[in-house]
């Protein structure tokens, strides 16, 4: 699994995982990235996983990018994927 960081800031006891820069001000609180998915924890709820299979490289890819620069995840989510995820967990 490769990891990326948007503001090195990892959660302590929790591999994987990196603050959304914007959660401050957005419904995603904070991410994780694999190879062929996104896990997103949002405020209210999570994690969501979104994969190559649901719901498609093409939006991963384009969340991944997203959550990199720290904003317009949320957005895009809502306007583009909704309820199209992998699994809930």
């Amino acid at each position: 699994m490769r990891k990326f960081s948007t503001t090195g800031t990892t959660f302590a006891g929790i591999s994987g995982m990196e603050r959304y820069r914007n959660s401050d001000y957005s419904g995603v609180r904070r991410y994780e990235i694999g190879d062929a998915y996104i896990k997103i924890w949002f405020h209210d709820a999570g994690p969501y996983v979104y994969s190559y299979r649901k719901p498609g490289r093409l939006h991963v890819e384009k969340m991944k990018k997203l959550a990199q620069a720290g904003q317009g995840l949320a957005t895009y989510i809502n306007k583009y994927v909704r309820g199209n995820y992998e699994a809930k967990k």
